[in-house]
C-alpha cells in the first residue's frame, strides 16, 4: 500500500530509482596493497598503478587498502583517497606476515567488501565460502618454466600460494595471454576462470621531454649523445650479457646504457667487458629516479631486452610510450607488448642480434616507421582501457 502510493508521485518515483541506482553502482573493492607501499619495482609498480588508474575513472567506489603497515612506506597518488587498512591487535602487529595471509580475513569480512583482489599472486586462506568475491593476479610462472633460477624453498613456497589462490579464487586476471596458457597447463585451470587484463606504464612515460630536461638529465647521469638503452634486472633471465656480447662481435662503435639493479650476474658481464677493452662503451646505471627514466628512454637510439621470459614486459611498452624503437625476444609474450612493428631475436643468436642493431642504426626510415607504429599500438595499454577492462571484471 505504502509502495503504491509512494509511486502514484511521479517525481518520488524517479528520485527512488535515481537514489536505487547510485546504491548499487557504488562498489567496495580492497587490496592486498602490501607491495604498493613497499615494493619500489614491477610489483609495485603494477599495484600502485591499479590502484591509481581505478580511483581516477572511477571515484564513485570506495578502496581499501590491505598493508602491514604504513611507515616509511612509498608515497602514490590516490594513496590517502583510499580507506587505509593495518593490523589492529597485538598478534595481528606482532606476526604481520601471518595477518596478511590469514588473520587479515577478519578485517575484510568487519570491513563488508564486495570484492578483494590480490595484486600480486596471493589471496588470504578462508575466503572462499564467505560474501565476498576474490580476484587474484598472477603476473607469471617464470619459477615453474626455469627452476633453477629460483631456490628450492622460494619454489616451493610460490607453487604453493600461487596454487591456492588460482584454485581458490572466483576469477584470476593473467597479465598476458602467455601466463593464461601456463596456469591452464601448469595448475590444470578451467580457462573460463581466467581474464586476460593487459598492464599499463606510468603515465609519466607519455609526456616529451624538453631539450633543457634532456641536457640535464645527461649531466646528470653522464650519458653519451647516442646510446643503446637496456632497463631491467641485470640477471641471467632477462639476458642482456647476450647484447654485449653482440656489441663486440658486431664491431658496434655505439655505447650501451644498462640501467637496471645489480645480481651476481653482472659479475660475468665486467669481466667479459674488461677482457674486451669494453669498459668506456659500456655504462652501468644502477639508481635511477624513476622520474628520470623518460627522459632516459627518449634520448635512446633504441631499446633492446633480450629476456628469456617474462609475464608481460612492462619495459618495452614504456619505450614505445617515449618513442623509441625497439628490439626484443620472438617468444613468449613478448609480441603482446610490442605489437607487429617492433624487431624480434632470438635471445641467445649474438649475430642476429648484432644484425639487428646495425640496422637499426642504419636505417632511418625503418626507425622512423617503427617508432610511429610502435606508439600507435601501445595506445591500447593506456590506462582509461585497463581501468575499463578490471571494472568489466569486479562488475561480473
Amino acid at each position: 500500500f505504502f509502495l503504491k502510493k509512494y509511486f502514484l508521485n511521479k517525481f518520488n518515483f524517479f528520485f527512488f530509482f535515481v537514489n536505487i541506482i547510485f546504491i548499487f553502482d557504488i562498489m567496495k573493492i580492497g587490496f592486498d596493497a602490501k607491495r604498493a607501499f613497499y615494493n619500489n619495482s614491477g610489483l609495485g609498480n603494477y599495484s600502485r598503478n591499479i590502484i591509481q588508474y581505478l580511483q581516477r575513472f572511477y571515484p564513485e567506489n570506495k578502496y581499501y587498502l590491505f598493508t602491514p603497515k604504513v611507515d616509511n612506506s612509498i608515497d602514490f597518488p590516490y594513496r590517502n583517497q583510499s580507506i587505509i587498512i593495518e593490523p589492529k591487535n597485538y598478534i595481528s602487529k606482532k606476526f604481520r606476515s601471518l595477518w596478511r595471509s590469514f588473520f587479515i580475513k577478519k578485517d575484510i569480512l568487519d570491513n563488508k567488501l564486495d570484492v578483494f583482489h590480490g595484486l600480486s599472486h596471493e589471496i588470504p586462506a578462508g575466503l572462499k565460502g564467505k560474501n565476498i568475491k576474490t580476484i587474484v593476479t598472477i603476473h607469471d610462472l617464470i619459477f615453474i618454466r626455469y627452476p633453477k633460477l629460483y631456490k628450492p624453498i622460494d619454489r616451493f613456497i610460490y607453487k604453493r600460494k600461487f596454487k591456492y589462490s588460482c584454485k581458490n579464487a572466483d576469477i584470476i586476471i593473467a597479465i598476458s595471454e602467455q601466463t593464461k596458457a601456463d596456469i591452464i597447463e601448469f595448475f590444470n585451470i578451467d580457462e573460463r576462470k581466467i581474464t586476460v587484463v593487459y598492464q599499463g606504464c606510468s603515465p609519466i612515460f607519455y609526456k616529451k621531454s624538453t631539450d633543457a630536461k634532456k641536457k640535464e638529465i645527461q649531466e646528470k647521469y653522464n650519458l653519451p649523445d647516442n646510446y643503446i638503452l637496456y632497463v631491467g634486472t641485470i640477471e641471467e633471465r632477462k639476458n642482456v650479457f647476450s647484447v654485449v656480447k653482440a656489441i663486440v662481435h658486431g664491431k658496434i662503435a655505439t655505447p650501451l646504457v644498462i640501467v637496471g639493479r645489480a645480481t651476481k650476474y653482472i659479475n660475468q658481464i665486467h669481466n667479459f667487458i674488461k677482457n674486451n677493452n669494453l669498459t668506456e662503451q659500456i655504462q652501468f646505471i644502477h639508481n635511477v629516479d624513476f622520474k628520470d627514466l623518460p627522459t632516459i628512454y627518449q634520448m635512446s637510439n633504441m631499446f633492446i631486452y633480450p629476456s628469456i621470459f617474462e609475464g608481460f614486459g612492462i619495459p618495452i611498452i614504456e619505450a614505445l610510450n617515449s618513442g623509441v624503437p625497439v628490439i626484443t625476444s620472438k617468444d613468449g609474450c613478448f609480441k603482446e607488448a610490442g605489437g607487429e612493428n617492433s624487431i624480434y631475436i632470438e635471445p641467445y643468436n649474438i649475430t642476429q642480434i648484432a644484425n639487428n642493431i646495425k640496422t637499426l642504426l642504419s636505417d632511418k626510415d625503418l626507425r622512423t616507421k617503427m617508432i610511429e607504429e610502435g606508439y600507435k599500438f601501445v595506445q591500447k595499454f593506456r590506462e582509461e582501457n585497463v581501468a575499463n577492462e578490471l571494472m568489466k571484471v569486479y562488475t561480473k
